[in-house]
Order: C-alpha cells, then structure tokens, then sequence
C-alpha cells in the first residue's frame, strides 16, 4: 500500500537557504533540503486500486501556476513543539487549489481532512525534551527568515515509506499548473 500525498516542491536555492538555519536546537530532526516542501493534502496509506483513481482524479485540475511567498518562521505544538517550519502566505490560489484536491479525495471516499489547512514547509521534527522556552530562543534568533517569492508551475503526487516523517519522498507523479 502507499503512502500517498500532494505538495508543492521548493527551489534548490530555497531549501539552501533553510538548510543554513539547521543547528541550535536539541532534539531536532532536520529535514534534508531535497525532502521540502508544502503539503496540500495527505492521503495517506491506500490500496493501488485507489490509488490509480486518485492519479486520475487530480489529473483533472486546471488552474493557473501559483506565486509563493514564504513568510518567517513558526512553530506547532505550543506546549509542546513538535515541529518548526516555514510560514507560507495563504494566497487566493493556494487555498483553492487545496481545496479542489480536498473535494477530489472526499469524493472518491476518503475521510476529510481533520486538520485546517496552514500552508507551511516543515524544516524540523522535535523530539521530546526541546521546551518551548527553547523553541522561542530558536525562533527569536532566526524568525525573520525571508526568501523570494517563486511560482510554482506544478503540482506533484508523492510517495513516502511509513516512518515518523521527513522523507525520503518519491515523486510518483506530477500535473502541470497551467490552466
């Protein structure tokens, strides 16, 4: 069974920049640069039979390319941190074209997405014993991180082995963002 989810890919010269903030933090887990990216919409672990549905399915999207803008820093988990990553502007386009996706796997039976999408890059997993005195020590020193926008001309069906995240990530498939 895969593991299966949609997301955007980051520029080599971005996940460079981000790598450079690696360092500093315990119990992080850094996500190696070619592993970035935004997630749409996990998936998750289905059968291949689905699984060819859901490549057909989202090859049915037609929307124009979509301008990214990465904002600063953030984490999740307030209490207790458990990743850090790369704000994302929530455009317009960005939005919707998460939201098409979610409409397309709803309707090939999948459960919804539990979550509200946060478009965002992870950068780290963190593991138990980084307190959030830690985690705002970390974010104060490198928040204002800034790259330049870029446009993301496709979107892609990834691949991951059962794990706790982070990758490695194959592409099984992409769909061009050119309406």
């Amino acid at each position: 069974m895969p593991r299966l989810f949609t997301g955007l890919e980051i520029p080599a010269e971005i996940g460079m920049r981000l790598s450079l903030l690696r360092g500093g933090l315990r119990n992080a887990r850094w996500i190696e640069p070619e592993n970035y990216h935004i997630t749409l919409r996990f998936i998750g672990d289905i059968d291949d039979r689905l699984a060819y549905e859901v490549v057909d399915a989202l090859g049915r999207i037609h929307r124009d390319p979509i301008e990214i803008h990465l904002d600063g820093l953030g984490a999740f988990g307030k209490d207790k941190p458990h990743s850090i990553h790369a704000r994302v502007e929530p455009t317009p386009a960005l939005v919707e074209l998460q939201g098409e996706q979610e409409r397309i796997i709803q309707r090939l039976g999948l459960p919804a997405e539990r979550r509200k999408f946060t478009p965002h890059m992870t950068v780290c997993r963190l593991r138990g014993g980084t307190s959030p005195a830690d985690v705002a020590n970390w974010l104060a020193m490198r928040g204002d991180f800034q790259a330049p926008a870029f446009t993301a001309g496709r979107f892609v069906l990834f691949s991951s082995k059962t794990s706790t995240g982070g990758g490695p990530y194959v592409i099984e498939e992409t769909y061009p963002l050119a309406a």
